[in-house]
């Protein structure tokens, strides 16, 4: 059993920048994470994901460039640094984690954070 922490949200200005960290209960360098967010009114999307080792990391073209996923597995803790922040951005951010391979798809993950928010006012 993975238990999943999100921190950092808050609010912003457009442009500003914000760091989400999320921290395990227990080990998790066999674990592929994500970061997934949902907006009001909107379906859950998937943001980003990294492997197990942090090697391999893929984005939603959405965030590309101006996010970046990152994890220290000796903190059993994965951060999503977000960069040029926008008013769509605006959303509850959760991280998840599934055993093996990383993966785009929400179905695919075991456990789920609470979520944070994230405002970007205009």
């Amino acid at each position: 059993q993975v238990q999943l922490v999100e921190s950092g949200g808050g609010v912003v200005q457009a442009g500003g920048s914000l760091r989400l960290s999320c921290a395990a209960s227990g080990r998790t360098d066999s674990y592929a994470m994500g970061w997934f967010r949902q907006a009001p009114g909107k379906e859950r999307e998937f943001v980003a994901t990294i492997s197990t080792s942090g090697v391999n990391t893929r984005y939603a073209d959405s965030v590309k460039g101006r996010f970046t996923i990152s994890r220290d597995n000796a903190k059993n803790t994965v951060y999503l640094q977000m960069n040029s922040l926008k008013p769509e951005d605006t959303a509850v951010y959760y991280c998840a984690a599934r055993k093996s391979i990383s993966s785009t798809l929400i179905g695919a993950y075991d456990y789920w954070g609470q979520g944070t928010q994230v405002t970007v006012s205009s």
